[in-house]
């Protein structure tokens, strides 16, 4: 296990170098200009002098080689640089919203624990019956609302009428979480209901499960210890992904009910190209993807003892 883990650890390096210079070049490449963004931020003339000070104090007068090994060498340290719009150090904004994307995230992942698993579970043991198809019909719609317009669903039917769920920020205490968590989780609880009645479905035709009715184990047994604990091994696959997605931030729920949370802060950093802040969100991303899957890969042994981490390993 311990050697599998070092190895994992050791591919973070060139995925995250591979990512965060192709986002370097994409930055670079693309339309528009940082310094002229910053001077009419700060209500500065725009002439050539002007810009021609602004890119060197941006340090965007340099190679675009010689930038990315700057800030690789600042990154390692844990500086990511100053943003170009606030003038305050990227790590520290960051950090600052990281604390609202994993409230959000969890909330999220809550509801869509508390759908999914029951909805795929039913779905699954009452197959071909109505509260199969309603279930099915359920995780349709879900699957089909896009999130923007679910979320303005709920302002409106819910947060509007009754007014004491926040409709934006954060608000106090746990209230308002309540709407984008409902937001974010209802589409997900669609696609992993789906998942999880496929998965039991095929789980339920094994012989294993055949065996253990023989023996008279209880259903809820059967059902609890044995088919539903190896369905779970793709889906929990699959919320590797999901939660990598999560914790770089959720953009148009942030938006919609206007979350403060790092999905907000990269939006806002592409439309200003603030190189730092979007460099230092995807840096972010690619730790959370690879940290997030590793994690998952882990939790298969508790899952399923038989799956192995190293070729060899009994």
């Amino acid at each position: 296990m311990l050697k599998y883990l070092v190895k994992r650890l050791l591919t973070l390096v060139p995925v995250l170098l591979g990512v965060t210079f192709i986002t370097f070049i994409l930055i670079d490449i693309a339309p528009g200009d940082p310094a002229e963004i910053m001077l009419n931020r700060r209500d500065i003339e725009v002439t050539p002098e002007n810009l021609e000070r602004a890119r060197e104090a941006l340090g965007l007068d340099e190679p675009l080689p010689l930038r990315y090994i700057n800030w690789l060498q600042g990154a390692v340290r844990g500086d990511l640089g100053t943003s170009f719009t606030t003038g305050e150090p990227v790590t520290r904004e960051i950090i600052s919203r990281l604390p609202a994307t994993i409230e959000l995230a969890a909330g999220g992942l809550v509801v869509m624990l508390a759908l999914a698993l029951p909805l795929g579970t039913i779905a699954a043991l009452l197959r071909g019956t109505v509260g199969d198809h309603l279930g099915r019909l359920t995780a349709l719609v879900g699957a089909s609302i896009p999130s923007f317009y679910l979320g303005l669903l709920l302002i409106t039917y819910i947060a509007v009428p009754t007014a004491w769920i926040p409709v934006m920020g954060r608000g106090e205490g746990l209230i308002g979480l309540v709407l984008p968590s409902l937001t974010l989780g209802f589409g997900l609880a669609a696609t992993y209901a789906r998942l999880l009645r496929a998965n039991l479905l095929e789980v339920l035709q094994l012989d294993f499960i055949r065996s253990a009715r023989a023996r008279g184990l209880k259903e809820t047994v059967i059902i609890g210890n044995h088919a539903l604990r190896n369905a779970l091994i793709p889906v929990v696959t699959l919320l590797g992904i999901t939660m990598g997605h999560l914790l770089g931030g959720t953009v148009v729920v942030e938006r919609i009910f206007a979350w403060p949370g790092v999905g907000r802060l990269a939006v806002d950093a592409i439309f200003n190209r603030n190189f730092p802040v979007i460099q230092g969100y995807v840096l972010l991303m690619g730790v959370a993807f690879v940290f997030m899957n590793l994690l998952i890969d882990l939790s298969y042994r508790l899952l399923d003892p038989r799956v192995k981490m190293e070729e060899g390993e009994g």
